[in-house]
């Protein structure tokens, strides 16, 4: 487990959870703004693959990254239950396509462990820690790290 001090062990943090292929992970829901349905994604010429193109949310261009491909995972068809999980990162408003959203869990701060040293730094860098409950694993994701510094200048071009 994570050592932290007194003062931040008893802070409890709300995540909203989603999964993707069969693995549960997790978002700060201060960093969620809304969960859609999918819609229309224009693609855009040019974009890194994780991206999948941009749709039009109530007159504002927001980009879709695509988390199976962002977390270098197999791809996945879209099914009733896939969500677009509209998210505010870096003041940069991202939608995430998922599978499915599940459900918002709280956690406090000790609940969670650092994030685990896979040797893969690409991957990893979007995991924020992890929590454990049985056999199950709920990864947290930094939605700050999602974005690089060319993600970010497409989304001002878009």
């Amino acid at each position: 487990m994570v050592q932290v001090s007194a003062a931040s062990e008893d802070e409890v943090i709300q995540w909203v959870t989603f999964c993707i292929g069969d693995e549960t992970y997790g978002i700060a829901v201060m960093q969620v703004r809304e969960v859609i349905r999918v819609s229309d994604i224009t693609p855009v010429p040019g974009a890194d693959e994780h991206i999948l193109g941009i749709i039009n949310l109530r007159g504002n261009v927001v980009t879709v990254l695509d988390m199976h491909r962002l977390l270098a995972l197999p791809p996945a068809d879209l099914t009733d239950q896939s969500r677009i999980i509209i998210s505010e990162s870096n003041d940069q408003v991202v939608g995430l396509l998922v599978d499915s959203v599940a459900e918002v869990v709280y956690l406090k701060a000790s609940e969670v462990e650092v994030r685990p040293n896979v040797g893969n730094e690409e991957g990893a860098k979007f995991i924020r820690g992890v929590h454990s409950e049985g056999d199950q694993l709920l990864i947290l994701v930094d939605v700050d790290q999602m974005l690089t510094p060319e993600d970010q200048a497409e989304e001002h071009v878009a």
